[in-house]
């Protein structure tokens, strides 16, 4: 058995007779019927019932007609891999992020890409709703969870890097109130919580689900505060302000931290939910320029390149016994 033969096996079950098979594989229909024939003679199983109307597989042909549209298949997608090798990738590719990490590590790492291949042309959507990526034309998407579970059959997801949610404040916020030793005590603090929702977010957060490095318990700690909104970006800026704690991807303060903006509290606590992933449609063989894409964005991003260095000690011992209570 060879390729043409899975070709025709395909073709017959596909147009359901012997004639617009042969229409469509470019060959007379005493050809394909003399094939068919010999085929089923060689395999020893009688592979389509034929009548004057119809023919229809059997139970034999229809594992055959499967696997040889799988084997079809991977034959077409190792020609396309060899050809992609001897050429610059090129073509659209369309994603989406989250606005926030993606204004701020995806969009620079796209144009360092697209620099070194400028036959590639990137459309980036930001949004805060993950969309359904193969209704919208989209190549994939670089989110902060992995894949729903609604579509965990469907989609590919791909962890590019960890990231943790941390707990910070403002040194002014501490001056006033204290730093919290536990995570018990940030029940005593005027906590500024961000209220999101997304299928992968179902839970409640004013209650942050922290584990201490190196653990994998998690202490849950509901917390409450005079000011809440689904504005992550207004939450940050409230906490620069000092009015409370904050819990907040380490992607996004980071560089708050290394400048003294922003205290990291509990250092070897945080919450760990958010890690960025790579998400897409499943396909047998992704064009090389979203391989090379998703290659790009793993190196970019490997060695959690937000990683604040030390904050000052005056800073991270601003007053820690001083604490108020309600």
């Amino acid at each position: 058995m060879d390729r043409s033969d899975l070709e025709m096996v395909n073709a017959v079950r596909q147009q359901g007779s012997l004639a617009l098979a042969a229409q469509a594989l470019g060959l007379t229909p005493s050809a394909v019927t003399r094939r068919l024939a010999a085929l089923e003679a060689s395999l020893g199983v009688r592979l389509f019932q034929r009548t004057t109307r119809r023919v229809s597989p059997t139970a034999e042909g229809e594992t055959l007609a499967q696997r040889a549209a799988e084997l079809l298949r991977g034959f077409e997608a190792l020609e396309v891999e060899l050809r992609e090798r001897q050429a610059e990738p090129a073509g659209p590719i369309r994603l989406a992020a989250t606005f926030g990490f993606g204004r701020r590590w995806v969009g620079p790492a796209l144009a360092r890409f697209q620099a070194r291949h400028p036959a590639v042309s990137i459309q980036l959507q930001l949004t805060e709703r993950l969309p359904d990526l193969a209704a919208e034309g989209l190549d994939g998407a670089i989110w902060l969870w992995g894949a729903p579970d609604q579509r965990a059959g469907e989609w590919v997801s791909r962890r590019l890097a960890p990231n943790r949610r941390v707990l910070v404040a403002a040194p002014a916020y501490l001056a006033v109130h204290g730093t919290p030793q536990s995570p018990d005590e940030l029940a005593m603090h005027h906590c500024l919580v961000v209220r999101e929702h997304t299928d992968a977010l179902p839970h409640r957060q004013d209650h942050w689900a922290l584990q201490r490095e190196g653990e994998s318990t998690v202490r849950r700690v509901a917390v409450a505060g005079p000011m809440t909104s689904n504005s992550g970006e207004l939450v940050r800026d409230w906490c620069l302000a000092g009015h409370g704690v904050m819990l907040r991807s380490l992607w996004d303060v980071a560089p708050l931290i290394a400048s003294g903006a922003l205290v990291h509290l509990l250092p070897e606590w945080s919450h760990r939910d958010a890690d960025i992933h790579w998400l897409a449609p499943w396909q047998a063989q992704s064009p090389k320029r979203i391989r090379l894409l998703v290659a790009a964005l793993a190196e970019a991003f490997r060695d959690e390149p937000w990683r604040p260095v030390p904050a000052p000690l005056s800073a991270a011992r601003a007053r820690p016994g001083s604490r108020r209570t309600r």
